[in-house]
């Protein structure tokens, strides 16, 4: 393994199930200060129309998985790997790899107090506990998730629960946890959880060093 310089940044790696919001709980933090790198975003940029990821998706899977604009046809590559895990492992090799390129070197030019990975898999992938120095879950009841994604995206009641049985269980979210942040109520329970984890975070990061790291 080749020996690199870990960068001078405090780093945390948010994640949390459909529906319990990450991005309500990121925006708090970025208002504090906190730079944002959203693996969400970076994955619809390389699978968007010119996306860096388009031509190997496409190479491996075909010009009908691609829209009109030539973007990924997401709802198509969906059900694709919802019904075949080797399809799902294909797709993984291409996008994940990419994905991780562009997160760190959006994390080297950040300039914020520290850095946040917005993770949604954190936890599934298996690779990020290494790469940051906390995790943050994201928690709320299962019910509430499901509830708050059947109103945001029209889905039903099966189809919210079909999501999730892909994702990390809510105990294993917690098991990974070094902190957790409760939303099962209003930004006026949310921000003084953000409020009192921002200022730890910001102890962590006035004594980060820039040392030597074997990460990835």
């Amino acid at each position: 393994m080749e020996q690199v310089q870990h960068a001078a940044y405090f780093s945390v790696g948010l994640t949390g199930g459909i529906g319990c919001g990450k991005s309500t709980v990121a925006d708090l933090f970025a208002v504090r200060g906190a730079s944002i790198v959203d693996t969400d975003l970076i994955a619809h940029s390389l699978t968007g129309a010119g996306g860096a990821a388009m031509p190997a998706l496409l190479a491996e899977f075909g010009a009908a998985f691609a829209d009109a604009d030539g973007a990924l046809e997401r709802a198509k590559m969906r059900k694709l790997v919802f019904g075949d895990p080797r399809a799902k492992v294909r797709l993984e090799a291409i996008l994940h790899p990419r994905i991780r390129a562009a997160t760190m070197a959006a994390a080297a030019v950040a300039g914020g107090s520290y850095v946040i990975f917005a993770v949604p898999l954190l936890v599934e992938s298996g690779g990020w506990r290494e790469r940051v120095e906390r995790v943050l879950a994201i928690d709320c009841p299962e019910s509430l998730q499901i509830a708050r994604v059947m109103a945001r995206n029209g889905l039903q009641q099966e189809q919210v629960q079909a999501i999730m049985a892909t994702q990390a269980t809510r105990a294993q979210r917690l098991a990974a946890a070094d902190d957790v942040i409760v939303n099962d109520a209003g930004l006026e329970r949310l921000a003084p959880q953000v409020e009192r984890l921002h200022r730890l975070y910001l102890a962590f990061a006035e004594r980060m060093p820039t040392i030597p790291s074997q990460r990835l």
